[in-house]
């Protein structure tokens, strides 16, 4: 008996609209799923730029100041003890945690801006390197050898001296790049010293409300000018491991912390996005299971009608992985198909959002690691129906 024989044989009871109502519904389920991973991947592949909409949710800590403390010189319930900072950062939430340092000692700053002379006491403080959402080429202070002290300024003041100072003394409004030509002088003093340096604006931080100069000038400063004193810190500035987790909510609310943070509210959409994603990757991954039961189910019924011919195969010498081959065929065809035409889905629907995703400064990740978990889940998926096609081969076989 020839192939083509044997092969008309076995298809006389295959259902055309079981096999495409596996095929449709494998389809759907594995270009939902494929979708939604192209798209999570196309818009948390901004998280790690700083300046993007979706980025690392940082968030600043402080105690609450309560009753009249303050004006008993009494600070010590507005520091963090380092119990409560390791606390802090063994949690799930927290990836990393830093700590900042403020100046014990006077401040004052002079500076001469369109013909106009300006002092102000101020206040300085630092943190780590890697907290800062800027990178400013001449960041970081040697005693004795730096020409000037580095600043780093919130736009937020920058924005109250344009828009309110200025605007209402007739003053001259400036940009960022012009503010960072001006000449500051910056008054240290403290212990019976003073010492006049000179210092420059660097750059202006989105992130952080404050003045902050290197961790080298704080340092050195501190040894200088302070009197002594507790070194431990009145804020702390967190990194959270998931943008938006309201377990870190939770927890300021339970100990009583003052959160401030850049991006608060952008974290929690990032947070509900990849809720929704995991339920739509869910939900693909739900119907592609049950379209891989549809098809067991109909291989099984037709294996059973088949069981006659099976047998009579079997009498004239084929074997079970002769005869399960044909079916196998007919599987592979029709994953194959599926596969292709999911994938085409996913790369369609990534050039649909590309453009509203490019305007918002947005570059779409390659879709290579979406073809290729496009290609294992089928590939599961062909390797569990072949399973099931010769298993039951085997048992009408030997029945």
């Amino acid at each position: 008996m020839s192939k083509n024989t044997v092969w008309r044989l076995l298809r006389r009871n295959i259902s055309i609209g079981q096999i495409a109502g596996y095929a449709v519904a494998n389809f759907v389920g594995l270009a939902i799923v494929l979708t939604a991973i192209q798209f999570y991947r196309d818009v948390t592949s901004v998280w790690e730029d700083d300046d993007s909409f979706i980025s690392n949710d940082y968030m600043i800590l402080s105690k609450r100041v309560e009753g009249i403390g303050s004006f008993t010189g009494n600070s010590s319930g507005t520091k963090f003890s380092q119990s409560e900072i390791d606390d802090i950062a063994s949690q799930p939430w927290a990836r990393k945690v830093g700590k900042f340092s403020s100046a014990a000692f006077n401040v004052y700053a002079d500076v001469e801006l369109g013909g106009n002379r300006m002092g102000s006491a101020l206040f300085l403080e630092s943190i780590p390197d890697d907290y800062f959402d800027v990178r400013p080429r001449d960041w970081g202070y040697e005693p004795g050898k730096s020409r000037f002290v580095p600043v780093i300024l919130s736009k937020d003041y920058l924005s109250l001296y344009n828009f309110g100072f200025a605007a209402s003394r007739g003053m001259p409004q400036v940009s960022e790049e012009v503010m960072g030509m001006v000449p500051l002088k910056l008054s240290l003093s403290g212990r019976g010293r003073q010492e006049w340096i000179d210092a420059r604006i660097v750059g202006f931080s989105s992130r952080l409300n404050t003045i902050a100069v290197p961790e080298e000038f704080m340092a050195w400063a501190n040894r200088e000018f302070s009197a002594g004193g507790s070194e431990s810190p009145s804020r702390l500035i967190v990194l959270l491991d998931h943008p938006g987790d309201p377990q870190a909510e939770s927890y300021m609310d339970e100990h009583g912390y003052e959160r401030a943070g850049d991006r608060a509210d952008n974290g929690k959409a990032a947070y509900f996005l990849s809720i929704v994603t995991t339920v739509v990757i869910a939900v693909g991954l739900v119907i592609s299971v049950l379209a891989f039961f549809i098809l067991t189910l109909s291989i099984y019924l037709l294996l059973q009608k088949n069981r006659v011919k099976i047998h009579q195969l079997m009498q004239l010498g084929y074997s079970p992985r002769q005869v399960s081959g044909y079916y196998h065929r007919i599987v592979m065809a029709v994953n194959l198909a599926v596969l292709v035409g999911a994938i085409m889905v996913a790369i369609v629907a990534s050039g649909c959002w590309r453009e509203p995703l490019s305007a918002l400064g947005v570059e779409s990740a390659a879709p290579w690691l979406t073809i290729a978990i496009g290609v294992a889940m089928m590939g599961l998926i062909t390797f569990g129906n072949i399973a099931a096609i010769s298993r039951a081969v085997k048992r009408d076989f030997f029945v």
